[in-house]
């Protein structure tokens, strides 16, 4: 594929975002990623481009030195991230996109490849056996599939760090773990990463977590939701995320605080 590695435009914990060619970059995934991972991040971008979800177009895969890269779209723009530390987009403005977002992709219809949240749990507790307690490895399984059923689109890491605001507007970035379950995973993880992981790191933990708030009160007025339904709905997949994050190994630190958190929530009620 022609092209060439250009300057980089970003870096995340997996990968580096370096210009390619006019209009086009290469996700260039660091030395040790799980190239079965890689792979799967294409073929679902792909598959919710050409469904229409607010994704960008893959032209192919590379690789680079031994280390996998793929070709995307290039969107240019800041991140939502961006803006709001900035103060650019405020904190309610930044809700409000990842709610529109967030019902967006919902309302794409999901492509056949992408597979439900019952599977994607269950593969990834697989990989992590041994690692992860047994009792919350049983529960969270058990709770998967007592959520189910769930056949809407879910992008699986929407927070502001993916969202770009392109002139045509706001796009989502990494597609990695997409699933098919109900928009409240999604708000889910949004809210696991701005009141939990991103609190952690930011400079204002308070923003990330106005900016959560602002999200789901935005949702539940789009979706003609109670926003007490809405919360209720959110809490039953936070076990869920919170096992994602442990087994993912972002924020180590945290591991002991999200397995009590778990735990407690996984813990029969009287």
């Amino acid at each position: 594929m022609r092209g060439s590695l250009g300057e980089k435009i970003g870096e995340g914990a997996a990968a580096e975002v370096h210009a390619w060619a006019p209009g086009q970059v290469v996700k260039l995934f660091k030395p040790g990623a799980s190239r079965r991972l890689n792979w799967h991040e294409a073929h679902m971008t792909d598959a919710v481009f050409a469904a229409g979800a607010p994704a960008p177009e893959v032209f192919g895969v590379v690789m680079l030195e031994g280390r996998f890269g793929l070709v995307l779209q290039r969107f240019d723009g800041p991140t939502l991230l961006q803006l709001t530390r900035s103060g650019a987009v405020t904190r309610g403005q930044a809700g409000a996109i990842l709610a529109n977002l967030c019902l967006a992709v919902r309302n794409t219809p999901p492509p056949p490849a992408v597979i439900s949240l019952r599977n994607w749990v269950d593969a990834w507790v697989r990989s992590a056996s041994g690692t992860l307690p047994a009792p919350i490895a049983t529960g969270v399984l058990a709770l998967a599939e007592r959520l189910q059923p769930g056949d809407e689109l879910c992008h699986g890491d929407l927070h502001p760090g993916n969202v770009i605001m392109t002139a045509e507007g706001p796009r989502l970035v990494d597609w990695s773990g997409t699933v098919r379950a109900p928009a409240a995973y999604d708000l889910g993880v949004s809210h696991i990463v701005l009141t939990e992981l991103a609190a952690e790191v930011s400079d204002n933990p308070e923003r990330p977590r106005a900016v959560n708030d602002a999200a789901q009160s935005e949702y539940a007025r789009l979706a003609g939701l109670s926003p007490a339904a809405l919360r209720a709905a959110i809490e039953s997949y936070l076990p869920i995320v919170r096992v994602l994050v442990i087994i993912s190994g972002v924020m180590p630190a945290l591991r002991e605080r999200l397995l009590q958190r778990v735990e407690a929530a996984l813990r029969p009620k009287d």
